[in-house]
């Protein structure tokens, strides 16, 4: 990447990332630390990272396998985890990240582990926290795969945003905040346009680099050789309707893309609590030593798994209350009690955790399908 090219994107970096200030001030973060409390002896973990940009970190995790974790506290230059894997033949690198910086971070970091070349960079679904950054794979001409449904929804949601102004995409969602009839409604409604607003001027100022090598669901589980490092792809459903994860089964380690969280609650946007559970139902059949790099938040065993199945088992009993008692869905989001050991998980906005979840479980025990959200 020249030099103009690099500026470019901190100058276009640093656009997004203001209009999320709000948001990010209003969690509160504390600096995150990259490993669970009960991972800090496990002797697959490096306890020092090989790089620390503040925004990410890399350390390895296994032999020839690195996790990149965000800490969204030090900036959204990377926002999401990711990570490379390096073989004896060829290396795979995995997430696009959410800007080129941290693309071009995690592709130089493996380059200072091996010149090897790379036989892919996988993006596990097609949010732009994870595919921004594809930029620089597709400049270095590394091929960048993906399931077969993410071009096309990167291309029509993406795409769409890049030819609309603010003012009249952010319009109806602004109304509804000013309509709202309670300080907790005008609140949680507010909390969705400024999350919609960062997104929009992320993608906005950004260069959409879509993949050019489809991986069909009905193909899968798919074996990758790296050489002595075997990689199973596998296709997973509830977040994105896009999701991947990779497995590297002889060292029961896990990148799962944004099926698994860490830390916050559950993004549905696009997602399906009931085959989301199902998935998360599912890891946790896993070895009871299998490590974990989620999608967002700290590496983990079991227990990560475990907790996060019990935030969504939370939100489903208290919803199911309300919907035996008949109280209208728009009614009953608003009621969600916060339990205490779920205060500091950190939200996108309400209405596209709590309120897009209440809408997908109340649709599903109606037997109706709720319509896809465009973005």
């Amino acid at each position: 990447m020249s030099k103009s090219t690099d500026e470019l994107s901190r100058r276009r970096f640093l656009a997004g990332a203001s209009s999320l200030g709000a948001v990010y001030t209003a969690w509160n973060f504390a600096p995150l630390s990259a490993l669970a409390p009960p991972l800090v002896d496990d002797p697959r973990i490096a306890q020092q990272p090989i790089v620390d940009k503040g925004y990410a970190s890399i350390r390895k995790i296994g032999e020839g396998l690195y996790a990149t974790i965000a800490d969204r506290t030090k900036g959204l230059q990377a926002r999401c985890n990711g990570g490379f894997l390096v073989g004896r033949d060829a290396a795979m690198l995995i997430e696009g990240l959410n800007t080129t910086i941290g693309a071009q971070m995690q592709l130089d970091t493996l380059r200072t582990v091996t010149q090897l070349p790379v036989r892919a960079a996988i993006d596990t679904h097609w949010h732009f926290d994870h595919t921004l950054g594809n930029p620089v794979y597709g400049g270095a001409g590394i091929p960048i795969w993906a399931h077969a449904d993410v071009a096309a929804r990167m291309s029509a949601v993406y795409g769409k945003w890049q030819t609309e102004d603010l003012a009249t995409f952010i319009a109806p969602w602004e109304k509804r905040a000013s309509d709202a009839t309670t300080d907790s409604r005008r609140d949680h409604a507010q909390s969705d346009v400024r999350a919609l607003t960062g997104m929009f001027n992320t993608v906005s100022q950004s260069i959409l680099a879509l993949p050019n090598h489809p991986l069909e669901p009905a193909k899968m589980p798919m074996e990758i050789d790296l050489g002595g490092l075997k990689v199973v792809i596998e296709a997973y459903d509830g977040h994105s309707g896009t999701d991947l994860i990779l497995r590297v089964p002889d060292q029961k380690v896990v990148y799962t893309g944004d099926i698994l969280f860490r830390g916050l609650y559950p993004v549905n946007i696009n997602g399906d609590p009931v085959r989301w559970r199902a998935s998360l139902a599912h890891l946790a059949t896993f070895d009871k030593d299998t490590l974990f790099v989620p999608g967002h938040g700290q590496i983990c065993g079991q227990e990560g798994v475990a907790e996060m199945r019990a935030c969504f088992d939370d939100i489903a009993e208290q919803a199911e209350k309300s919907y035996n008692a008949g109280v209208p869905v728009d009614v009953a989001s608003e009621r969600y009690v916060i339990p205490e050991r779920y205060k500091n998980y950190l939200q996108l906005s309400w209405g596209f955790t709590i309120g897009r979840t209440y809408q997908q479980f109340y649709a599903a025990w109606s037997g109706k399908q709720l319509p896809i959200l465009n973005y």
